[in-house]
């Protein structure tokens, strides 16, 4: 496995190593001594996984303190557009985001830290998407950010017209409302 920087800090690309032969492939996709080397901070403790279809955008959620969630996220089948938001107030990065495609193709995985606003896009007829989370999911601490806020400004690749998004998805928060929120998260 290979850890690749990204131009947000913190935020990182894993690629396993897959071997091919006749048969298909065999890789690790997880190994724990790998993070624990290379992330002696994060101790994932959970597994979530979602089938959705082509157009489905889910996102941009995240989780206030004290359950902000550090992900990493794969896709086991199909394609995916996996969209970071960096929201350290104080990061270089505040308000950024990275694009990666996630595919059971390029075997690609997200490290997203704490801090970070996180969403996907269907590309593929269906995708199976998988990620580990280093906190308990805590319903009152539930939050999200508009996917379309035009300071954002991410480009989903696909028409508008082709997205399907759930009610509380298509009434997400501008990014200017979470900049004015009490629970924001802070980069040190």
């Amino acid at each position: 496995m290979e850890v690749i920087e990204t131009e947000i800090q913190d935020l990182k690309i894993i690629k396993p190593n897959p071997k091919y032969d006749n048969r298909g492939y065999f890789m690790e996709s997880f190994k724990m001594n790998f993070i624990e080397k290379n992330f002696p901070e994060i101790k994932f403790i959970q597994e979530n996984e979602s089938k959705s279809s082509y157009g489905v955008l889910r996102g941009l959620h995240f989780q206030k303190p004290p359950f902000e969630q550090t992900k990493l996220v794969r896709v086991v089948d199909g394609e995916v557009l996996d969209v970071a938001v960096d929201l350290r107030v104080g990061s270089l990065s505040y308000g950024k985001h990275k694009s990666v495609i996630l595919s059971d193709k390029n075997h690609l995985q997200l490290l997203i830290p704490k801090g970070f606003a996180h969403g996907f896009l269907v590309l593929s007829k269906t995708a199976i998407f998988q990620y580990k989370v280093d906190n308990l999911y805590d319903k009152e601490s539930e939050d999200s950010i508009s996917y379309d806020d035009e300071e954002l400004d991410i480009d989903w690749v696909i028409p508008h017209t082709d997205l399907i998004l759930s009610e509380k998805d298509r009434n997400n928060k501008s990014f200017e409302e979470y900049t004015k929120s009490e629970e924001r998260f802070f980069f040190y």
